[in-house]
C-alpha cells in the first residue's frame, strides 16, 4: 500500500509538471507564431499545437487544483450551517460531480472516436482526437481525485482549502 501511495505521489508531481509545461509551451508557441507571421513567414502549425497543449494543460491543471482543494468555491451560506448538514451538502456536491464526470468520460470518448478522422488544418495527418481525448482522460483523473475526496471525508480527514478569499 505504501508503494502505491509513493507511485501516486510521483504521478501527481508529474501531472503538475506536465500541466505547467504544456501551458508555458503554449504561450511560447503562440508568441513564436505571431512573430513569424509578422516577419512574413507564418507557422500555421503553432496555433494547432498550442490548441492541443491548451486543452491538455487546462484539464490536467484542473485535476491538480482539485486535488489540492484549490478550486473556487462559494460557501458563504454553507459555512453557516451545522457541521452534519454541511457534510451532507458536501457529499451531495461530490455525487453531482461524479455524475458529471462519468458523463464527460462517456461523451468524451465518443467525441474522440468521431473526431479521429478530422485533422488539424496546419498539421495534416495529425488527428484532432489528440485534443478531444484530453476531456475523457482528464475527467478520469478528476474522478479518481473526487473519490479520494469522498474517502477522506468518510474517514474524517479534513483537507484544508488553499483557495484564497477574494471578498
Amino acid at each position: 500500500m505504501r508503494a502505491m501511495r509513493g507511485l501516486y505521489r510521483i504521478l501527481c508531481g508529474a501531472e503538475a509538471f506536465v500541466a505547467g509545461s504544456f501551458l508555458l509551451l503554449m504561450v511560447v508557441l503562440i508568441f513564436l507564431g505571431g512573430v513569424a507571421r509578422m516577419l512574413g513567414m507564418p507557422l500555421n502549425w503553432t496555433t494547432d499545437l498550442a490548441t492541443c497543449l491548451f486543452a491538455w494543460g487546462c484539464f490536467l491543471a484542473a485535476d491538480v487544483a482539485w486535488r489540492s482543494n484549490s478550486m473556487m468555491s462559494i460557501d458563504v451560506l454553507v459555512d453557516r450551517l451545522p457541521a452534519r448538514l454541511r457534510a451532507g451538502i458536501r457529499l451531495l456536491n461530490h455525487a453531482l460531480i461524479i455524475a458529471f464526470l462519468l458523463y464527460l468520460i462517456v461523451a468524451g470518448f465518443y467525441l474522440a472516436w468521431v473526431s479521429r478522422i478530422r485533422t488539424f488544418q496546419g498539421m495534416p495527418g495529425v488527428s484532432y482526437s489528440w485534443v478531444t481525448a484530453s476531456l475523457p482522460s482528464c475527467a478520469l483523473l478528476l474522478l479518481v481525485t473526487t473519490i479520494r475526496h469522498i474517502r477522506a471525508a468518510w474517514r474524517g480527514e479534513q483537507v484544508a482549502s488553499r483557495a484564497v478569499d477574494v471578498v
